[in-house]
């Protein structure tokens, strides 16, 4: 999600990732001006591979911005509290927005007294698949990769939320908030689900703007993370020796996953970013089963997601959180083995 701001200096503040892209190719070519130029070669090439995919998906999240269908996520939070998990699982792997954007909604939430095992449920699925990160996914590693990962994101959230719900009297979920809650950590505005969703946006204005505004902004997101990505990919395969990955993350077993998981976790970059590196990481020899639990604990793990949970809960639900998605990345990672076996 971009940072919009109103100050006129900061219109022109300087997007590190852009500068690191832009970079990146002249760095590497004090080195080995071959190695350069076929870096760029390579990223040009795997998005224009992509782009269809790119397009849709910002296209997707423009459409369900303007139509205002995030209003719809106070619907997970209605009822009994199975159904709350239950719903809570699906709305966050499902949805597009990202972890930041809704934490003043779930503080008011969980200050008037929603469970925390519903708002767990959405936490851990949220960042792992939305509609632009699974056309990106498919398009590169496969549409069953695709919808592995979707089921594994709302199977997190509903193993999540019912681990509360059945401890919610320990000691660990007992008050989990924390005294003083912060409302953002990424520069996202405030929360926008109260609107009316109007899936016919197109006859508004103001909801046309959001729209346009939306696409572009996600356009460039996408477009600065997966350059950077693929530039990356090209770079592991020409100088990470192919043998070193198949002996640390490749073979069968438990093992490899157990690592994919705990290496994913601090190695994240970014959900979109993972994919083609995840991609070059099975082309020297990861094991699907690792990829799997690596893509799993590093979206839980990554920053935004991880800042989101810190902001609002005491240290040790969250480190719940965290063991939660340790143990619920490498299940995932152990099933899509036997899967693609």
């Amino acid at each position: 999600m971009a940072e919009i701001t109103q100050t006129p200096a900061s219109r022109f503040k300087i997007d590190r990732v852009w500068v690191f892209v832009l970079a990146l190719p002249f760095v590497i070519a004090a080195f080995d001006l071959g190695q350069a130029i076929e870096t760029v070669r390579f990223a040009i090439r795997a998005m224009g591979q992509t782009g269809i995919f790119i397009a849709f998906a910002v296209l997707a999240i423009g459409y369900l911005k303007a139509s205002g269908a995030e209003a719809l996520l106070t619907k997970a939070f209605e009822g009994r509290e199975g159904r709350m998990i239950v719903m809570a699982a699906l709305l966050g792997g499902l949805s597009p927005f990202c972890s930041c954007e809704v934490i003043p909604f779930i503080a008011a939430l969980l200050a008037v007294g929603a469970p925390l095992s519903a708002v767990m449920a959405f936490w851990l699925s949220s960042p792992l698949m939305d509609p632009a990160m699974f056309f990106i996914t498919a398009g590169t590693l496969g549409t069953s990769f695709a919808v592995a990962k979707t089921i594994s994101a709302v199977a997190l959230g509903l193993f999540g939320g019912t681990t509360v719900y059945l401890f919610a009297k320990s000691p660990v979920f007992a008050d989990p908030l924390r005294p003083k809650q912060q409302t953002g950590c990424c520069g996202c505005g405030p929360s926008p689900f109260s609107g009316v969703v109007n899936w016919r946006f197109w006859g508004e204005a103001e909801r046309r703007s959001i729209f346009s505004e939306t696409v572009v902004e996600n356009a460039l997101f996408l477009g600065k993370w997966l350059l950077l990505a693929y530039m990356l990919e090209a770079l592991m395969l020409r100088y990470v020796p192919s043998d070193w990955i198949a002996s640390f993350l490749g073979g069968d077993g438990v093992w490899p996953v157990v690592m994919g998981a705990l290496v994913g976790a601090p190695a994240y970059l970014n959900g979109y970013a993972a994919v083609p590196l995840v991609d070059a990481l099975l082309a020297q020899g990861m094991a699907p089963g690792a990829a799997m639990s690596f893509v799993i604990a590093g979206g839980v793990s990554c920053i935004p997601a991880a800042v989101a949970v810190w902001a609002l809960v005491k240290p040790r639900v969250f480190l719940a959180y965290l063991g939660i998605a340790l143990v619920g990345a490498i299940l995932a990672g152990l099933t899509w083995s036997v899967f693609v076996v």
